[in-house]
């Protein structure tokens, strides 16, 4: 059974709430890289040693382009964790909100979406025919 206009107006109001108490939030996945440097000397180039690293970086789209951010220290890579969590979070409840304000827009009458006045077809002027000879052509 479908819920009433009422509850659904409830559960949106809760998830509005809830994307207001997110906090800071970011998309992105954090991913390790390591090797080898170019120094021939250095102790990454010994047999059997596992090279530099491991380099924590944060990776996301932004405007169509791959940006990565180097997460320096394990405070900034766990503040990472937390921003991605709550961008998630952020998505989840966008798509709950979506589907909700979807069954509103189902459930509510013509007339009360349209407001006390309602709505009017605009009616335009009636264009009258160009002639189609130039002037100044004879």
């Amino acid at each position: 059974m479908p819920a009433s206009l009422t509850e659904l107006e409830s559960q949106r109001d809760a998830l509005l709430r809830s994307l207001l108490s997110l906090g800071d939030f970011r998309p992105g996945s954090i991913s390790t890289t390591s090797g080898r440097c170019g120094k021939p000397s250095c102790h990454c180039h010994q047999p059997g040693n596992p090279g530099h690293g491991p380099h924590w970086r944060l990776t996301y789209k932004r405007r169509g382009k791959t940006v990565s951010e180097s997460l320096p220290d394990e405070p900034a890579r766990r503040k990472a964790e937390r921003e991605i969590a709550a961008y998630r979070e952020f998505q989840l409840l966008s798509r709950q909100l979506l589907d909700v304000n979807l069954a509103i827009c189902r459930l509510r009458p013509p007339a009360a979406a349209e407001g006390a006045g309602g709505l009017k077809k605009k009616r335009f002027a009636q264009s009258t025919p160009r002639s189609t000879s130039r002037s100044g052509a004879s």
